[in-house]
């Protein structure tokens, strides 16, 4: 069993490049599957998650392989049938191969989709769209069955909007005769990033990255290559970190007007940032102050993502801060492992109260989901004495090698198995 090994008390100081957003390139590989020509997705990181999607292509008998950090993709031999759950389950992203494969093949089957235990996360509104597509769906056995045979340009309204049914209603729409209308659409980074990928490869999609989103329907895509935006989670993930321990920190390829909800935050706790389009720098005294409230929101709100995260950071801030997460209803598992290193953290339903307290401490503690393994690994730096962060096939799904970006920074963190 792998876990990390981390000695805390190190400033965190120097420079990082980030790579691609593992949110970006998920749906980008699955929407490969709409072309039979040759596609080149460059600068990712080999995460479980996007290994695990790769995995799902090459079952479909397509290609899907690594070649330095670029992924190269061809999938002119697809043909999916039962995409089983020994693949769905290890990733929920696995939903987003069922607009593609409905809008090249017209039928879809797939287990239901797994990942990180943070609440229901249902995908009724991904359901939604596409019957709005015309789509026949029917559960039996555990697997979702599509008929998209008399599929149909469609106006979609969501109640909600999901960064997941948006993706996936846009890739099954993009051969459909006529326009296709999402409204309430999801406004993500992600979601301007697959439109302008899957326009790239001759698509016309319109409005992305506001709330109404048009597809108009073409006969085919082509092949090229396409570099996805940066992490904007990771790059945050590292900003926090660097604000809990002190330091100064360079990010580059970190695109800066996509984390403005993150920075803001970081500013009212005192640190220091200077930003550029695609850079970020953190100085931090480590002292930082409390913040009275964050919510988590769609974007351009807080990100889910980045609550736990900023809950470890606030666990030694000068004051009581509250976080309340509005997305999803279970993601304070990892509240118990931070009160286990001395955090003083009351959660009751969707709402943290965070009172700050002066010093962690080392111990032992429990990854159980990606988010929340990132929040242990973040306070175990900025604790007193010798952590060991278990669960790190948890981290490992959205950081690469996370230990050996923390080391670059000076932190004295280290990857070790049980079995050595």
């Amino acid at each position: 069993m792998e876990y990390l090994r981390v000695i805390g008390g190190n400033k965190l100081d120097g420079r990082l490049k980030i790579a691609s957003a593992k949110n970006a390139v998920l749906p980008i590989i699955a929407g490969a599957l709409l072309s039979e020509e040759d596609i080149v997705i460059k600068n990712c990181p080999a995460l479980s998650d996007i290994t695990a999607m790769m995995k799902i292509i090459r079952s479909t008998g397509g290609r899907a392989e690594y070649e330095g950090n670029h992924i190269l993709i061809n999938c002119k031999d697809s043909n999916p049938a039962l995409i089983e759950s020994d693949l769905t389950g290890k990733i929920r992203s696995s939903i987003f191969i069922m607009g593609p494969i409905l809008a090249r093949f017209k039928h879809a089957a797939l287990s239901y989709p797994g990942g990180c235990e943070i609440g229901l996360r249902p995908i009724d509104l991904h359901i939604y769209g596409l019957k709005k597509l015309n789509v026949k769906i029917r559960e039996e056995n555990g697997h979702i069955i599509c008929d998209g045979s008399d599929m149909k340009s469609a106006e979609i309204d969501l109640d909600f909007p999901s960064v997941g049914a948006t993706e996936n209603i846009m890739m099954a729409a993009v051969f459909l005769s006529g326009k296709t209308t999402i409204r309430n659409a999801a406004r993500e980074p992600e979601i301007v990033d697959l439109a302008n990928f899957l326009n790239a490869l001759g698509g016309k999609i319109y409005g992305a990255g506001t709330d109404t989103l048009v597809v108009e329907g073409v006969k085919k895509l082509s092949g090229g290559e396409y570099t996805p935006v940066p992490d904007r989670i990771a790059g945050c993930t590292f900003l926090t970190a660097c604000a809990l321990t002190g330091g100064d920190v360079f990010l580059e390829n970190l695109r800066s007007d996509t984390i403005n909800a993150v920075t803001e935050k970081l500013v009212r706790t005192g640190c220091e940032l200077s930003r550029g389009y695609d850079y970020v720098r953190i100085r931090s005294s480590g002292k930082i102050k409390a913040i009275h409230k964050i919510e988590t929101q769609p974007y351009p709100g807080f990100p889910t993502d980045m609550q736990a995260p900023m809950t470890a950071m606030l666990t030694r801030a000068n004051g009581c801060s509250v976080m309340v997460e509005n997305l999803f209803e279970n993601r304070y598992k990892y509240t118990v492992q931070l009160n286990k290193m001395g955090a003083k953290i009351t959660v009751k339903d969707r709402i943290a109260v965070i009172k700050g307290v002066k010093k962690l401490h080392g111990t032992v503690v429990k990854s159980e989901d990606l988010r929340g393994g990132a929040a242990l690994v973040i306070a175990a730096l900025a604790a007193e004495g010798e952590s060991i962060v278990t669960g790190v096939n948890h981290i490992d799904r959205g950081y690469y090698k996370i230990e050996e970006d923390f080391r670059r920074l000076g932190a004295d963190i280290k990857r070790e198995n049980s079995s050595q």
